[in-house]
């Protein structure tokens, strides 16, 4: 069933992809107007990249959670998926796996925008993609749990934030010094201690979250 769900989120992502473009545009815009608030000096610019990368993919992200659930509202068919003789929780992990791949995607397609913006390129590229997936990860566990909760409230771009900002700060204080450890260079190794907490906290979003889908939807 989870293969199944999975199937469905992508097949929808891919056929909805030009939203993708344009939550893209979206974030790459955000990076731009942090550069201005910054102003011309160099050394502030790649000193703050790493916190403007995930404040433009944090927001960009937002967007994507909150039409996630847009499918299944239409028609009413979240309930005929929980009709269905299976547990709730692989329609979660399918939805979820498909938007963290989204918002991974999105966060190394801002990568250059940064590196352009901000003068802050990295060789340690594998690290980097690493902290993206896993910061991605953090965003998309709690915030498919909290689309789902606000898919049928009329303010659902609104209520989403409010709800997901507070409980993903750990997450994203993490993934904001990690990649800022590779950005800046990491004499003392303190990035693998960063990267090992946001797992933690990732392995924490992502049970919690599956445990408690189907008291959500059943609401």
């Amino acid at each position: 069933m989870l293969i199944a769900s999975l199937r469905k989120e992508l097949l929808l992502q891919w056929r909805t992809r030009s939203q993708f473009m344009a939550v893209f545009v979206f974030g790459a815009a955000t990076l731009l107007l942090f550069s201005f608030g910054v102003g011309p000096n160099a050394e502030m610019l790649r000193t703050f990249s790493s916190g403007f990368l995930w404040l433009g993919l944090l927001m960009s992200s937002t967007l994507t959670l909150s039409e996630s659930f847009h499918g299944e509202m239409e028609n009413r068919a979240l309930e005929g998926l929980l009709l269905l003789p299976s547990d709730p929780r692989a329609l979660y992990y399918g939805k979820a796996i498909a938007n963290w791949l989204q918002l991974t995607l999105l966060g190394c397609a801002l990568v250059p925008v940064m590196v352009v913006l901000y003068d802050a390129g990295t060789t340690q590229l594998l690290k980097l993609l690493l902290i993206i997936a896993l910061g991605a990860a953090g965003l998309s566990a709690p915030g498919t749990l909290y689309a789902a909760m606000t898919a049928q409230v009329r303010a659902k771009q609104t209520l989403l934030p409010l709800l997901l900002f507070p409980l993903i700060v750990p997450a994203l204080l993490a993934s904001v010094k990690a990649t800022s450890l590779v950005i800046l260079g990491d004499p003392m190794q303190q990035s693998r201690s960063w990267i090992a907490l946001l797992g933690a906290f990732d392995l924490i979003y992502w049970s919690l979250c599956g445990l408690l889908y189907g008291r959500v939807v059943e609401e």
